[in-house]
């Protein structure tokens, strides 16, 4: 009889394309997930990864392999669902996925209070980029996901996946304090032609979203510095080096010589919890929702 526990690491190679991202994902060493798909390698007598470069690739056999072990892995947690729900607490593991600001903004007061309320519940959370959560709960890499999206790029909503509304976190343009919209109480879309804007990089909802924007208010935008951290963003504003527009989840306090100007229309990115429908009887799952839904009442 095949191992689960070797095929859950083969499912996490499959999923997230590495060895090294597997086992980040499965809280292993790389070590670890290596040996255990080593040892599924000799229960099935067949070569599971080869080597790419610097990398590893699943063979067919392996891809067969892992979609059966993403079934199996779908009935256990079924029965993982039941026993938890009969039992009438929050127990066992649980893996929350959230983007960057979240993870930073409002996820350490939800897992502090899980962990003092929900003691049988063992937490773990992951930092993802919001564009993968929803596959990751999909495939079962994650129980939780705290995702985002803007008006231009609504969440997708596949079959299996349920999602509820967290709360809607605003977003203010940064400038310095020498720049000539400082002093502006508000400014409109149209005034920021010209601008140097400081952003993520391409293929992030937020670069898309500042591109997009300014394209529709009739002027491209230029885009002299890009950084994926928003506190990298911050300081590159407080060096009078161009104006970002940063959501307010997880920015913290502003840097000396940095100002905040709304923007209007405002600029607003929704945040959502997605898990899986066939867990969603599950205490564990409901209480985080409803602490992420309280918390972000206070930090909102």
């Amino acid at each position: 009889m095949l191992d689960l526990g070797r095929l859950r690491a083969l499912h996490a190679v499959s999923v997230h394309g590495s060895v090294a991202a597997a086992a980040l994902a499965l809280g292993y060493t790389p070590s670890a997930v290596s040996q255990q798909i080593t040892k599924l390698e000799r229960e099935t007598r067949t070569t599971l990864l080869e080597r790419r470069g610097r990398g590893v690739a699943l063979t067919d056999e392996a891809q067969h392999l892992a979609t059966a072990a993403q079934e199996l892995l779908a009935i256990v947690e079924r029965a993982e669902t039941t026993l938890e729900e009969r039992r009438g607490k929050p127990t066992g593991l649980l893996t929350i996925g959230a983007f960057s600001t979240a993870a930073r903004g409002l996820l350490p007061g939800v897992l502090a209070a899980l962990a003092r309320e929900h003691p049988g519940l063992d937490v773990r959370l992951s930092e993802v980029d919001p564009h993968l959560s929803v596959d990751l709960v999909t495939r079962g890499m994650l129980d939780v996901a705290v995702a985002h999206d803007w008006d231009i790029a609504p969440l997708p909503s596949p079959e299996g996946v349920e999602q509820a509304v967290i709360g809607d976190d605003h977003c203010d343009l940064l400038v310095p304090e020498a720049h000539p919209l400082a002093a502006r109480e508000s400014v409109r879309r149209e005034d920021l032609a010209g601008e140097r804007w400081i952003c993520q990089p391409p293929g992030t909802v937020c670069h898309d979203w500042l591109v997009r924007t300014m394209r529709a208010a009739g002027c491209e935008p230029h885009l002299a510095h890009q950084a994926a951290e928003y506190h990298t963003q911050l300081a590159l504003v407080a060096a009078g080096l161009g104006i970002a527009l940063v959501p307010r989840l997880g920015r913290g306090p502003l840097p000396d010589g940095v100002r905040a100007v709304a923007i209007r229309p405002a600029p607003v990115r929704r945040l959502y919890a997605l898990w899986r429908t066939g867990a969603a009887r599950r205490p564990g799952i409901t209480v985080t929702v409803d602490l992420l839904r309280k918390h972000w009442a206070h930090t909102a």
